[in-house]
């Protein structure tokens, strides 16, 4: 078993100069080191064979998803003659994960035997196990989701920096892993429309996708889904091009058109298999948009920076992103009391580790496939030196976009920029990753997104971005001096102001704080909890604590902050009619509301002409 063990790593092996992404200060929530993504802790480039006969890992059960389940508990029996503190067991998916594998990013002489993909997720030995230590025995449990390939677990030795590699268990999987899995819904195009996007291991060749829809309890029909896919030579640099590369899958995406306002539909995911044969995923169901201005009940929930985190207790994202699981589990609770999710950046954090995102579709899966989960681009999704994103950062560990751009569909014309309709709400979200500035293409989208809101039907215009183009007390930000991402304000304030936007969101910052309707950095209105009367400036909101590590106030006594907090939490809107708007901020342990304000005010308060809110006329 040994020499297979030792021949299996040998194969094919050959080295490159791997380029790690390193945390690196940047104009982050924070402002300092913006947090290492766990895996690119580990130094898997360094690893080494040390196995042991007398060592063992052994995984059970072999078969998942047996019942149609697209999440499993597994148990991994270790033993290891001599044990240490810094033994750690790593998720490799596919199972075999040698060296034959790996993508050659230069030459080299160097031929030595290593690893070149990093595991999906990784425990301690000793964590869960305290006497592991001692008796060299432990049983480590993981909960597994498909992600279309089998699994594999390595114990390691040496601690995440100096790997060695012990031991390897026998293979396991699911039943299906080509299953149609883990459905985000989005609004289309037109108000009457509706997207579902999906992942499955079925290409076009072998499987033709389609998802099965209609009125619920009616009959239903079918609609094509479209197949889109990457390869590891459309990412812009490592680790996604090296040792986070892992193969997507197919992502397909049906357009349901022609739908009823308020109406629930039923769907599921279907391909039809080149024998004829059918694979269906389970039953779902969502509700449709509201008519442009229809006068109903309307709810939105808005927040940044969610990221994920494991419930099996991983260390991967341990305090990494520790708000991520109470934010969505209460989503997931009150999801009967609201109807649309804007993510406003910075969705997974996989920083190039590409197994990251079947991970984070299958967290929220239970939102996504209920009701639209609308995504902007962040910095980590985007930024990448010398691909023409507007920050020459590494942020995204070289995805420079196109997972997110492939994940989640977005109705945009071009790039990451789009305006959507919700009955009484009109959405401009703009793209921070790329030039806003007055000149710019996305500045006249800006303009014209704005412009096209019609007030009398679509009373509350919200303004949504990653970067703070607005205000914000983070710590750095104020160390700046801008208290803004630069150069937001001045290019963008004329146009808030002139298009009277009632509020104004972003994240990037990990916490929550509310302006006062300001304009030119000053407060326009004294009230700080019931708003009427004349739109006279525009209230800024951070709400980027949706998950990731927080971020630092600043002490400077900033006179146009109303409220901060230095937690993880969501904002919900909640539009009663064309004349009533609740604004509400919930922190995500508990759920409870901890700020809120309202809005009453008419049409003709919108008309009215106040600070520079209207062209001058001749």
């Amino acid at each position: 078993m040994r020499s297979f063990l030792i021949g299996l790593f040998l194969l094919g092996a050959f080295a490159w100069n791997l380029k790690s992404v390193s945390a690196h200060k940047t104009v982050n929530g924070g402002g300092g080191a913006i947090g290492e993504q766990p895996l690119s802790k580990i130094a898997i480039h360094k690893a080494v064979l040390a196995l042991r006969e007398s060592a063992s890992v052994k995984a059970k059960p072999s078969l998942l998803g047996l019942k149609g389940e697209d999440m499993e508990w597994v148990d991994v029996e270790l033993q290891h003659p001599e044990p240490s503190e810094n033994d750690w067991v790593g998720v490799f998916s596919p199972a075999k994960f040698n060296a034959s594998s790996c993508y050659q990013e230069s030459d080299s002489e160097l031929q030595s035997p290593y690893i070149c993909s990093a595991p999906i997720k990784y425990k301690f030995a000793s964590d869960s196990n305290l006497s592991y230590t001692k008796a060299g025995k432990a049983t480590i449990r993981f909960q597994l989701i498909n992600q279309r390939a089998d699994f594999s677990f390595a114990l390691f030795s040496g601690g995440l920096s100096n790997p060695k590699l012990v031991a390897v268990s026998n293979y396991i999987s699911f039943a299906n892993p080509k299953a149609p899995l883990y459905p985000r819904l989005a609004q289309g195009k037109s108000w009457n429309e509706m997207t579902v996007t999906w992942t499955s291991g079925y290409n076009i060749d072998e499987a033709i996708p389609f998802v099965e829809w209609g009125l619920k309890g009616h009959q239903q029909g079918r609609t094509p889904g479209g197949t889109l896919t990457f390869k590891r030579n459309s990412m812009c640099g490592s680790p996604a091009r090296t040792v986070g590369w892992r193969d997507p899958g197919f992502i397909h995406t049906g357009f349901l058109k022609e739908l009823w306002p308020n109406t629930r539909y039923a769907y599921k995911l279907g391909h039809i298999l080149n024998n004829g044969s059918y694979i269906w995923s389970k039953m779902y169901s969502f509700k449709s948009s509201p008519f442009p201005g229809q006068d109903s009940l309307q709810r939105v929930i808005i927040f940044g920076d969610l990221g994920k985190a494991e419930r099996d207790g991983s260390n991967e994202y341990s305090n990494y992103q520790p708000g991520s699981l109470n934010t969505t589990d209460q989503l997931i609770n009150d999801l009967e009391n609201f109807d649309i999710v804007f993510h406003i950046g910075d969705l997974v954090y996989a920083n190039g580790y590409i197994s990251q995102w079947d991970q984070f579709t299958s967290q929220v899966e239970p939102i996504a496939s209920a009701v639209p989960y609308m995504v902007a681009s962040g910095n980590h999704e985007r930024d990448w030196p010398g691909t023409g994103s507007f920050y020459d950062t590494p942020d995204s560990g070289g995805e420079c976009g196109v997972l997110a751009e492939t994940m989640f569909y977005v109705p945009a014309k071009n790039r990451a920029k789009y305006s959507t309709d919700f009955g009484m709400f009109h959405f401009c979200i703009a793209d921070t990753e790329h030039d806003w500035r007055k000149g710019s293409e996305q500045y006249k989208f800006i303009e014209k997104c704005l412009a096209s809101a019609d007030r009398q039907k679509q009373p509350w215009l919200i303004f949504a971005a990653h970067r703070p183009l607005g205000y914000t007390s983070n710590e750095y930000y104020a160390e700046e001096g801008s208290f803004e991402e630069p150069m937001g304000r001045e290019n963008l304030q004329r146009l808030w102001q002139r298009y009277k936007v009632d509020i104004a969101f972003y994240g990037h910052v990990h916490s929550y704080e509310r302006s006062c309707p300001i304009y030119k950095s000053k407060c326009v209105n004294s009230e700080t909890s019931h708003y009427s009367g004349t739109v006279n400036g525009t209230i800024h909101v951070v709400a980027g604590g949706g998950g990731s590590h927080l971020s630092a106030f600043s002490p400077v006594n900033t006179t146009w902050s109303i409220f901060k907090d230095y937690d993880f939490g969501f904002v919900k809107l909640t539009a009663f009619n064309h004349s009533s708007l609740l604004f509400e901020y919930k922190k995500s342990s508990d759920g409870m509301v901890y700020d809120s304000f309202t809005i009453s005010r008419d049409y003709r308060d919108v008309l009215a002409c106040v600070h520079d809110g209207c062209e001058a006329t001749i």
